[in-house]
C-alpha cells in the first residue's frame, strides 16, 4: 500500500511511503509520475470556464489580447514565475496553454442620475469609482507532462518567498514596477496552491494584484484579478471565490 502527503500550502514536497510488496522501490511512484502527459489545448478547452458557468461574471476568451511569454521581461530572473502570473499567464511554459478572461457582471445603475456631466464634483469622482469596481481576473489553465506542473508552482513559491522587496516586470515596453510581494491564505482547493497579492507603483499611485494558483493533478489554473475601482477607492478585494470554485469544480 502506498500513501501520498502533500505539506503545507507552500510546501512542495512530496513525501512517498510504499510498504506492500508489489514494489520494494521507493522511485517507484517518481517513474510513475514522470510518464504522464499533458493535456491538449483541445482537451483544456473543453475544462476551462465557460460563459454560463459561473452565476454573476461573464467568461470570454482572450483572443489578440493574450499575452506573448516570450515578451514578458523580469528585471530579476528569479522573479519571473510572478511576472508571467501577473500578466495572466501560467508561472512556467507548460505543453498546452489556454486563458479567459472572467469578468464580474456588474448591473447599470437604477438611479435617477442623468448623466455624469450633471453630477457635481464629489458624485463624479464617486460614479467613476463605482463604475469601475469590478473584479476583473485573467485564468490561464496549463498543463505539464510529467513533474512539470509540480515543478512551476515550486518556482512560483520560490518567488513569492525571495521576491518580497519587489521587482519591475510585464510585457515589453509596458513593464510594471512591483513595490512588493506578500505570500497569502490560497482558497484550499486542487492538491496544492499558492496565493500572493503584488503592490504595484503606475506613477506614484500604489495599488494591490492578486494572484493564486491551484495545481489539479498536472494541470495549474492560474488566476490574477484586478479591481481598478477598489484600488482608486482603498478597498480591499481579492480572486474572486466563485471563479475559482467553478473552475475547481471542472477540472475534478
Amino acid at each position: 500500500m502506498c500513501t501520498f502527503a502533500i505539506g503545507g500550502a507552500l510546501s512542495l514536497t512530496l513525501i512517498t511511503a510504499c510498504s506492500d510488496g508489489s514494489s520494494g522501490d521507493p522511485s517507484a511512484a517518481k517513474d510513475s509520475a514522470s510518464t504522464v502527459k499533458a493535456l491538449s489545448t483541445a482537451e483544456l478547452k473543453q475544462q476551462i470556464l465557460a460563459q454560463g458557468e459561473v452565476d454573476g461574471y461573464k467568461v470570454n476568451a482572450v483572443g489578440s489580447a493574450a499575452p506573448v511569454r516570450s515578451k514578458i521581461r523580469s528585471s530579476d530572473e528569479k522573479c519571473r514565475p510572478l511576472a508571467y502570473v501577473l500578466t495572466g499567464l501560467a508561472p512556467a511554459d507548460a505543453a498546452a496553454e489556454i486563458g479567459r478572461t472572467v469578468r464580474e457582471d456588474k448591473k447599470d445603475p437604477t438611479d435617477d442620475a442623468t448623466s455624469l456631466d450633471d453630477m457635481a464634483d464629489g458624485k463624479f469622482e464617486s460614479a467613476i469609482k463605482d463604475s469601475l469596481n469590478m473584479d476583473i481576473t485573467s485564468l490561464d489553465l496549463s498543463s505539464y507532462d510529467g513533474n512539470g506542473a509540480r515543478q512551476a508552482l515550486k518556482a512560483l513559491s520560490t518567488a513569492v518567498e525571495e521576491c518580497g522587496a519587489g521587482f519591475t516586470g510585464g510585457s515589453a515596453g509596458d513593464e510594471q514596477k512591483v513595490t512588493k510581494v506578500t505570500a497569502t491564505k490560497p482558497s484550499g482547493t486542487g492538491d496544492e496552491s499558492v496565493a500572493f497579492t503584488a503592490v504595484t507603483d503606475m506613477d506614484g499611485d500604489k495599488g494591490p494584484l492578486h494572484a493564486e494558483v491551484v495545481r489539479h493533478g498536472n494541470t495549474l489554473a492560474t488566476y490574477s484579478t484586478m479591481n481598478i475601482g477598489a484600488m482608486m477607492s482603498g478597498k480591499t478585494y481579492s480572486v474572486p471565490a466563485p471563479v475559482i470554485k467553478a473552475q475547481s469544480a471542472k477540472l475534478k
